[in-house]
């Protein structure tokens, strides 16, 4: 028998839309970052990109749950001395609630050039409406 292996230019990819309202920041993630890497696929290979693009709306209804609001902090550094930015959740989910799930799926997946490439297919909207209609996403509920 021989092992598959995948090539780029033979990968399918298919859109999803996920609503993130009433969903839970890291299980969510966890999800979608496993869709953009083609984990949920019987083709998957590791040093290949056979992910799928995800489409997520609704950003600013994300949940976390107990005290994550106040006390968890979104990091960030200016690369000069004394340069590292502290916000909490709660401010950035005010703000800029893309951000929030943008940053928990960037750091699920891969570091280096194949997990930028992945990254690159994430799509997130804090409102309802997304301007993708021409790929005809489907709609994918999720289930933990």
């Amino acid at each position: 028998m021989k092992t598959y292996m995948a090539k780029a230019e033979e990968v399918q990819r298919k859109w999803y839309v996920v609503d993130a309202s009433g969903q839970t920041l890291g299980r969510l993630s966890s999800q979608v970052a496993a869709i953009l890497r083609g984990k949920n696929k019987p083709t998957f290979t590791p040093h290949v990109d056979t992910g799928d693009y995800v489409i997520i709306v609704n950003a600013e209804k994300i949940v976390l749950t107990g005290k994550k609001l106040d006390e968890k902090m979104y990091r960030h550094h200016s690369l000069y001395p004394g340069g590292l930015k502290e916000t909490p959740y709660r401010k950035v989910l005010a703000e800029k609630p893309e951000l929030a799930i943008e940053e928990a799926v960037r750091r699920m997946l891969p570091k280096g050039p194949l997990g930028r490439q992945m990254f690159k297919k994430l799509k997130v909207y804090s409102g309802p409406n997304h301007n993708h209609e021409a790929q005809k996403p489907e709609v994918l509920e999720l289930k933990y």
